[in-house]
């Protein structure tokens, strides 16, 4: 788990790439790989290839919220309550106690 104020190295599309080229086609272990591209550990090599793999792509998706095809109502509303959650530590203030959401009828507009 990431630690509060812990900073990521993001890699270049290029660079991810590379990596994916030289385990796949060349054979290159993973310490080779990580010495050579500069990159912190092997378990990001693996999920590049995964995703090359799958044919996902490369593109950084922390913090987007954006899926709209789901495999079942149960992912989705997995999906919704997660969005929830997330909102709900971001604006502490629109939830809990005393709250206009927090009482049934009530409404933001009303006195």
């Amino acid at each position: 788990m990431a630690k509060k104020g812990q900073t990521f190295k993001r890699y270049e599309e290029e660079t991810k790439r590379e990596a994916v080229r030289l385990r796949t086609e060349e054979g290159w272990s993973y310490p080779q790989i990580m010495e050579k591209l500069n990159i912190a550990n092997k378990s990001q090599i693996q999920r590049w290839v995964e995703k090359s793999k799958t044919g996902e792509g490369f593109a950084d998706q922390r913090g987007r919220w954006n899926k709209t095809k789901f495999e079942s109502a149960e992912e989705e509303n997995a999906y919704l309550k997660a969005q929830i959650e997330y909102l709900k530590k971001r604006n502490p203030n629109l939830h809990g106690e005393g709250s206009w959401i927090s009482t049934p009828g009530a409404s933001p507009f009303k006195k």
